[in-house]
């Protein structure tokens, strides 16, 4: 089975990431913000920085990937699809650089991120990895590698037209807020033991 798989938020998680960076970077104050990106952003709106939020943004997506970690189970997941053989592939929309700020070259920090877990350097290397810079580029990839499953955190994109018939949508929603059509899995262990056909030990 060839499966495609989202990065930012559906194997990297970035809980925490936000304001470990921005509290690192003398933005916000390291008590009296919550931990969360959206309460980073709405503190910085709320002192009319926009532009900082922007540029914090383009810093976690590079250089702050050092405080990005993993979703609990998804190197157990992945090296379980892939010791049973399916193929696996990593579509994601990135930019190569971030919008404001220092130009980063965002692909070379997720590749570096990757390379650095045995596993995933493994499951993919640079051949099955592709960042595209547009939502309907990762589309067309998805379509191009002829993916018969594609895993996504945002019902969004997962709705988007132009996939290939019949590919299968899985929804990563790790806090179990989706309301709707879609197939949907709160964990990589129940997505590994739905691919695999049997439940994982």
């Amino acid at each position: 089975m060839r499966i495609g798989l989202d990065f930012d938020n559906t194997i990297a998680c970035y809980d925490g990431v936000f304001h470990a960076a921005a509290v690192e970077r003398g933005m916000i104050p390291a008590e009296g913000v919550a931990t969360d990106k959206a309460s980073v952003r709405d503190y910085l709106r709320s002192l009319g920085r926009d532009a900082d939020f922007t540029e914090l943004q383009g810093y976690v997506y590079g250089p702050g990937m050092k405080h990005v970690g993993l979703f609990d189970g998804v190197e157990r997941a992945l090296s379980e699809l892939c010791a049973a053989g399916h193929d696996l592939f990593i579509i994601s929309h990135k930019t190569r650089v971030p919008f404001a700020g220092p130009p980063y070259d965002l692909h070379r920090h997720a590749h570096a991120f990757l390379a650095a877990r045995r596993w995933a350097d493994s499951c993919f290397g640079n051949s099955r990895v592709f960042f595209e810079p547009t939502k309907e580029e990762k589309v067309a990839r998805v379509r191009a590698l002829a993916c018969e499953v594609f895993i996504d955190d945002l019902p969004e994109i997962l709705a988007l037209e132009g996939y290939p018939p019949g590919l299968r949508k899985i929804l990563f929603d790790p806090e179990g807020r989706y309301v709707g059509p879609l197939e949907s899995c709160r964990d990589w262990r129940t997505i590994a033991a739905t691919l695999l056909g049997a439940c994982a030990p």
